[in-house]
């Protein structure tokens, strides 16, 4: 969580979850999330800086849930806004397309 702003956001709301604020907040959800599956791994599949503080990544998930024998996948795209090193925004989407176009617009405009 070090990399994490005190004060940082994880906003799944997109998603159809929730919005976490704070460092114990997140890492709460994190513990949350990947608690809920006995197999469970993240890659990313694409990963760019796109200047001004702003990140794109593109990852999948996969897991099988606990007292399950099926696996399930997310593939989703995050946008990360940095301040000072830091991470004091991620914004998880679905529409991979639309969050590069989004990303690229928002690090435009923190020039």
């Amino acid at each position: 969580m070090s990399f994490y702003a005190p004060d940082a956001v994880w906003d799944s709301s997109p998603l159809g979850m929730e919005v976490y604020e704070g460092q114990a907040a997140i890492l709460g959800f994190f513990e949350d999330w990947m608690g809920a599956y006995e197999q469970y791994e993240m890659a990313l599949e694409e990963a760019l800086d796109l200047g001004n503080g702003v990140a794109f990544a593109l990852a999948i998930q996969k897991g099988r849930p606990a007292g399950s024998s099926s696996e399930v996948r997310l593939r989703y795209a995050a946008v990360s806004v940095w301040e000072d090193g830091l991470i004091v925004r991620v914004t998880n989407y679905t529409d991979i397309d639309e969050t590069r176009t989004a990303a690229e617009r928002l690090a435009e405009s923190r020039e």
